[in-house]
């Protein structure tokens, strides 16, 4: 007997662009520069990552999740997923608090726990979880040193050192 089985395509597909006045991330503030422009006005919560290359500059963000006003649902293999097909070195997670209060929950210490265990699994590190309030105020929980983030890139952009050179442009 023969059987038929599926075969199937994988790939990312563009669907917009946006403007931006950062291509490259060098410190915490350039993330939060991308994250408020792209979560500007939302009224309720989105998830996002932002993709980087190994010279951290930007390959390009994605939603992962729209929400209600106090919560949204994210998985890992969502967030990995398109990091994957666009060939992502390494993520910045983020998502914004319609609130306007950038203080992160419990549900999202959690969560980004989980996400930083299977980016460590996968070899594409989370170097931040940044969350976007209301009147430039922010939650960077690198920089707050609310997590164990890993040592091997995220700790660069903490101290601001450059990224990896070791590889072609």
């Amino acid at each position: 007997m023969i059987y038929k089985i599926q075969t199937y395509k994988v790939k990312l597909v563009r669907s917009s662009t946006k403007s931006v006045k950062v291509d490259v991330v060098k410190e915490v503030e350039d993330a939060v520069k991308v994250l408020r422009t792209y979560l500007e006005g939302e009224d309720r919560e989105h998830f996002v990552v932002l993709m980087l290359d190994i010279k951290w500059r930007i390959i390009g963000i994605h939603t992962i999740s729209i929400g209600t006003l106090t919560e949204t649902l994210v998985h890992p293999r969502e967030v990995f997923k398109a990091a994957i097909l666009a060939n992502a070195h390494a993520i910045i997670l983020g998502h914004n608090h319609p609130t306007g209060e950038p203080a992160p929950s419990i549900d999202d210490l959690d969560i980004t726990r989980e996400l930083i265990q299977a980016g460590e699994y996968l070899k594409i590190p989370v170097l931040d979880h940044i969350i976007i309030g209301h009147d430039d105020k922010f939650v960077s929980m690198l920089r707050d040193e609310l997590l164990d983030f890993p040592k091997r890139g995220a700790r660069k952009m903490h101290e601001n050192d450059e990224p990896s050179q070791n590889s072609e442009t």
